[in-house]
């Protein structure tokens, strides 16, 4: 029985009525018009499914989730890739676009080019992918970007927040360089307490953020999806042990005192939000160390869709899902459960190179073949 909590289930969502790419990856150009519920695109390896859900992630948040270099997802020896997508959002079309050159990206919503911080509220979308399973096996660092990814599509003003934070931990992190390499002046040492006094002021907000996040999510995961495996997640601040981190600034500011020589001699910060990590438990045992494949990916879809839960009840309108890879490490009877609680809620997008699962959906789902970057109409629900 699939028993996962809900905030609070709404059946408003976003939809994505037209997609279009042109010289994006393998696709010259192409479009289709997509179900509003769930899309299968399948087709042999290295044919271009990934490509279409990095082209709807990309037009959603203006990033990759396979590359820090979008320079990379230009058609070869193009100079120029376009993206579109036709959104309906509380009975609302909008046009969104993203032009990609190998040295810029421009954002457009209705034709008009709007700064990022106007453009991305437009379009929701979590993904998971084979590249996202870093959540569970990889570093903190993946764990702290899906909790901020997280909180962003719940309060777009937390991308501001994290980005002041990333900047000072930069320059803070320039500045103690200085400093190891013997160069001790009282201005530098006087610039190093300023970059001190706005880390606590934006670590404090993180903090707040990343908590208020994490015990959401823990309030979604309440009951059970794919069998009796039950997922819990924690918070987990550098900072615990050392004091009340109920009075988090107060408590940041002492550390940063107490490790103010560490840090001058290291050359780099050692004391912020940026060290801290996300606990993930299954069956109330660490994830990364003591689960199957299966089951890590498992625990990732069961994270996505707490994350779709808390994202519905804060916004009253569901996101766009994407799932590449499906059966990458989970088996068919976890691929139905999935698509069953997807049903009435998400607008789906899921990949896969084994025809014999589409074609199994035939009359659920909309099905498309993908070959070479071009999608080919296969079966409409």
């Amino acid at each position: 029985m699939v028993r996962i909590e809900a905030l609070c289930y709404n059946a408003a969502k976003m939809i994505i009525t037209k997609l279009q790419a042109q010289c994006f990856r393998n696709i010259v150009q192409d479009e289709f018009e997509p179900s509003s519920r769930l899309n299968i695109l399948y087709g042999s390896n290295a044919q271009g499914k990934t490509n279409w859900l990095e082209a709807i992630h990309l037009l959603a948040t203006t990033t990759s989730f396979r590359t820090a270099r979008l320079s990379e997802t230009l058609l070869h020896n193009q100079q120029e890739a376009i993206l579109r997508a036709q959104v309906r959002q509380h009975e609302l079309e909008k046009q969104l676009a993203i032009q990609l050159t190998p040295r810029s990206k421009a954002l457009f919503v209705n034709g008009k080019r709007e700064p990022s911080s106007r453009y991305l509220s437009h379009l929701t979308v979590f993904i998971c992918s084979l590249e996202q399973m870093n959540v569970i096996r990889g570093e903190p660092e993946h764990r702290r970007h899906f909790l901020d990814q997280g909180a962003m599509s719940v309060d777009p003003t937390y991308a501001h927040v994290l980005g002041t934070y990333n900047r000072i931990i930069k320059q803070k992190n320039h500045l103690l360089r200085q400093i190891a390499q013997g160069s001790r002046s009282s201005s530098l040492i006087e610039q190093l307490h300023v970059w001190n006094q706005q880390l606590i002021q934006y670590g404090t907000k993180i903090h707040h953020a990343r908590t208020d996040y994490t015990q959401k999510l823990q309030q979604a995961l309440h009951g059970h999806l794919f069998g009796q495996e039950q997922i819990n997640v924690r918070y987990r601040s550098s900072l615990e042990g050392h004091g009340q981190l109920n009075q988090y600034a107060g408590l940041l500011s002492e550390r940063l005192k107490l490790r103010w020589d560490a840090e001058l001699a290291v050359g780099y910060a050692l004391v912020g939000p940026h060290r801290d990590d996300l606990e993930i438990r299954f069956d109330g045992r660490d994830v990364r160390r003591f689960a199957s494949a299966g089951q890590q990916r498992s625990a990732l879809l069961i994270l996505d869709l707490a994350r779709i839960s808390v994202y519905n009840a804060l916004s009253h309108e569901y996101p766009v899902f994407l799932v590449d890879d499906v059966d990458a490490e989970l088996d068919r009877r976890r691929i139905d459960v999935l698509l069953d609680y997807l049903s009435d809620k998400t607008q789906t997008f899921l990949t896969t190179s084994k025809r014999e699962i589409a074609t199994s959906y035939f009359g659920r789902a909309d099905v498309f073949r993908v070959e070479d970057g071009r999608i080919i109409v296969e079966s409409n629900a």
